[in-house]
This record gives C-alpha cells, sequence and structure tokens, in this order.
C-alpha cells in the first residue's frame, strides 16, 4: 500500500474533510487510524489524508467481509463465552434437556398433522351434525367451543416420546 499521496492535515482539518466530530478522530486513532506525527504538548497530530482514507476503506471491507476488527482482549473473550456456553449445551444434552432441532420438527409435524386431522376431519364431521337447525348463536358458540376443547384435548394425549420412525405410516394407509 504506498503512503501519502494526500493532503497533510492536522486533527481538526481531518474530522472537517471526513464530516467527523473532534471525538470521533480520537476513536478512529484508539483504533489504529494512520498519521504522520503523533500530537503531544505543542505539537499537532497530522495525518495524511489519502493514507487514511486507505486506512477506512480498509477497514469498511473487512468489517464486509465478516473479518473481525477487533483487539486481542475481545476475541479472547468471545472464545471463552463460547467455550462457556458450549460447555453448558453439553450438560444440558446429558441432563436430557435439550431436544435436537430434527427432532423437534418431527414432534411439531405429528402435532399439526394431528391438529388438521381432528379440524379438517371429525370437528368438522361432528359440528355439522350439532349445528344442524341451530339458531341460537349461544348454542353455537358453546357447541363450537366444546368441539374445539375435545380437539385440543386429544393434542394434550398425544405421546410425543413414541418413536415415529414410520412405522405407524402404514397401518394409517392399511
Amino acid at each position: 500500500m504506498a503512503k501519502g499521496a494526500g493532503q497533510k492535515v492536522n486533527r481538526k482539518q481531518l474530522a472537517g474533510v471526513f464530516g467527523i466530530s473532534l471525538p470521533t478522530v480520537d476513536a478512529w486513532l484508539r483504533a489504529g487510524c494512520p498519521f504522520d506525527q503523533r500530537g503531544a504538548a505543542g505539537k499537532e497530530w497530522i495525518f495524511d489524508t489519502a493514507d487514511v482514507m486507505r486506512w477506512r476503506e480498509q477497514r469498511a471491507a473487512d468489517e464486509a467481509g465478516g473479518q473481525d476488527v477487533q483487539d486481542d482482549a475481545a476475541l479472547k473473550r468471545r472464545k471463552l463465552s463460547a467455550e462457556a456456553k458450549m460447555a453448558e449445551l453439553e450438560l444440558l444434552k446429558e441432563m436430557g434437556e435439550l431436544a435436537p432441532v430434527d427432532a423437534m420438527e418431527r414432534i411439531w409435524a405429528r402435532i399439526l398433522a394431528e391438529l388438521q386431522s381432528n379440524l379438517r376431519g371429525s370437528f368438522v364431521t361432528r359440528c355439522a351434525s350439532q349445528l344442524i337447525g341451530e339458531t341460537d348463536d349461544r348454542a353455537f358458540k358453546r357447541i363450537l367451543l366444546a368441539e374445539v376443547d375435545s380437539s385440543l384435548e386429544c393434542l394434550s394425549e398425544m405421546d410425543l416420546t413414541e418413536d415415529d420412525s414410520g412405522e405407524d405410516d402404514g397401518d394409517d394407509d392399511a
């Protein structure tokens, strides 16, 4: 990366060129912004605008590419946190309190299939036969709520722990 070729500016001028505040310039310096001269008592910070622009472009590219622009301490904290989470997950798995996603998907598929079967099949049939000739809206509500409760009770009685390896599928088609 070629150095220089930009304007030499002080801290305030750099803020003006990039449309940022002085505290942002300070934050950039803490993050590794390049400079030509360090500011000190009686000496101004001097920056090359081209170097700063290249540094900003590289940071933006790194961030867009998923590369962390963090310091080592932050990376170590993230690693320790991830290791702690993995240990917690392993413990939950050993205790039987962690369900694999594929098992939960199978269970939810069974629940939804049962619900669909109840609502589109027996629920409709039972409601239709009870509602024929009924004109009282309170009776309609009572009948419908009773049938909803019945369908929900069937769902609550499902044994979700039984193996659903496909053996039941053959029985349904017979």
